[in-house]
C-alpha cells in the first residue's frame, strides 16, 4: 500500500469518525417519515432511534399510539442492535428446537423477537438500530422499514 491509499484510507476513517449520524434535523426527518408511514396504515406508534452505544437518540409517541408500544420499541431497536439483525429474522431461530430456542427467556424479557426493529449500518458499521412498536407486526415492521429508509437516505 503506497502512502496516497494509507492517506485516502485515513481520511475516509476520519470523516466516517466526524459524521453526526444523529443530527436533530436529520432524525425528525426520519421520524416524520414513520409517522407519515404510520397515518398511512391508520396505526399509531412508538419509534425509537438508538444509538451503538445503547443511548436513545429519538423516541416518538403517536397521540393515538397505545401503551405497549412505548415499551416494546426501545426493545426492538435494542434487540436490533444486539443480534445485529432485524428482529423478524429473530422469530425462527427461537421457535422449539432452533437454534436459539428460549434465548428470550435468558435474556429476562429484554429480547424481542418479532418484527419492528432493524439494525442500521453505514458503510457496512453498526451505527445503531431503529424500533417501531404499536400495529400488527407487519405494520411496525413496514414502518420501522420505511424509517430506516429514511434513515439511509439522510446518510448518503
Amino acid at each position: 500500500m503506497d502512502e496516497n491509499q494509507l492517506g485516502a484510507i485515513i481520511k475516509d476513517v476520519l470523516a466516517q469518525q466526524s459524521t453526526n449520524y444523529f443530527a436533530l434535523a436529520k432524525l425528525e426527518h426520519v421520524v416524520e417519515a414513520a409517522v407519515k408511514r404510520a397515518t398511512a396504515l391508520n396505526v399509531g406508534v412508538t419509534i425509537v432511534i438508538l444509538s451503538q452505544d445503547q443511548v436513545v437518540q429519538m423516541s416518538y409517541h403517536m397521540p393515538n399510539a397505545n401503551l405497549v408500544g412505548s415499551t416494546l420499541a426501545p426493545k426492538k431497536a435494542w434487540s436490533a442492535l444486539a443480534m445485529q439483525q432485524p428482529t423478524i429474522n429473530l422469530s425462527s431461530q427461537v421457535q422449539p428446537g432452533a437454534e436459539l430456542y428460549q434465548i428470550e427467556t435468558m435474556m429476562a424479557g429484554k429480547l424481542t423477537t418479532f418484527g419492528g426493529g432493524i439494525p442500521l449500518k453505514v458503510h457496512g458499521n453498526l451505527i445503531g438500530a431503529i424500533g417501531v412498536s404499536g400495529g400488527t407486526v407487519a405494520q411496525d415492521q413496514s414502518i420501522c422499514e420505511t424509517a430506516v429508509e429514511a434513515f439511509m437516505k439522510e446518510s448518503d
